[in-house]
Order: structure tokens, then C-alpha cells, then sequence
């Protein structure tokens, strides 16, 4: 049975626009905020079933420039998971390739700002915090269906 394809709509020109526009709203209401709004993911899975939002600080590997995005997390233990699933496209998203180049950051939980070093999933850890990643938005495993790659899971370690 072939896995099911991503919807061609979803790779509209425009949807990328909106969603750094969405993006930056998000972001700037957060910070403002101190999470109260803009916490909480209300799409898609999380319709039904809110998911924690927290803010990633990361840096561009060409750029240098500072940026900040809203990505949904879990716990575990002291670590805190994002998942690098950019609604199932073809490529990584931006802020993984520059979390590669440039794994120590800053996250924002709430009002909480925290250091952290970024570490990508080995294999065996993936396999663990998938299920719960799940569980948290069912939504990841949607996208990993239409993507071609394995969609990346990032350990966030405080430092």
C-alpha cells in the first residue's frame, strides 16, 4: 500500500508567507504575554487537544541573524522534544539546519527564558519519544506518512 500523499495545496507558494506572518504574530504576542496567549496550539490535532507552544531562539548558519520561532514541545525528564516536521515538506525546516550549525540556544517556556544545547535524536531515542511525541499531536505522524525523510526529533538539554 503506498503511503498517502501530502496534499498539493499545502505546497501553495503562499502558505509559506502566511505562516512567518502567522509566525511573528505568534511570537511577538508570547513574548508579550508571557506564553498566556499563543501557549497553546489549537490546529489541526490540537483542535481538540491543545499542545504546549514554546519559542525557539536560533541563529542563521549563513546569516547570523538572530530569529525566533513557535514549536510545539513535550517533556522528558529535564529535556524538552520538538520535532522538525515543517507539516510533512520535502525539506528540514530552517530553524533545524541552523540548530545544527549552531546547537546552543535559548528557548522561552511561558515567561521562562532557558539555555539549552540542541542534540538531534539518535535512532533509539527516536524510536522512544516518537510514541509520545504522538500522543502529544497526532498530527506528527500524519506528516511523517507524506514525507520522504525521516522527519527529525530534537533534544533540547538544558545548559
Amino acid at each position: 500500500m503506498a503511503a498517502p500523499k501530502r496534499p498539493d495545496q499545502l505546497d501553495s507558494p503562499v502558505l509559506p508567507v502566511i505562516f512567518r506572518h502567522v509566525g511573528r504574530a505568534q511570537v511577538w504576542i508570547y513574548r508579550r504575554t508571557g506564553g498566556r496567549i499563543g501557549g497553546k496550539w489549537r490546529v489541526g490535532a490540537g483542535f481538540r487537544k491543545p499542545v504546549p507552544t514554546l519559542l525557539l531562539d536560533h541563529v542563521g548558519r549563513k546569516s547570523g541573524r538572530s530569529f525566533t520561532v513557535p514549536l510545539l514541545y513535550i517533556h522528558d525528564g529535564d529535556d524538552v522534544i520538538i520535532v522538525a516536521s515543517q507539516g510533512g515538506r520535502p525539506e528540514h525546516p530552517q530553524w533545524y539546519r541552523n540548530l545544527v550549525a549552531n546547537p546552543d540556544t535559548h528557548i522561552q517556556i511561558g515567561a521562562r527564558r532557558i539555555a539549552v544545547h540542541a542534540v538531534v535524536a539518535g535512532a533509539e531515542e527516536r524510536k522512544r519519544l516518537w510514541p509520545s511525541l504522538v500522543e502529544a499531536y497526532a498530527d506528527f505522524d500524519t506528516y511523517q506518512s507524506w514525507a520522504e525523510r525521516e522527519i527529525p526529533v530534537v533534544v533540547l538539554r538544558p545548559r
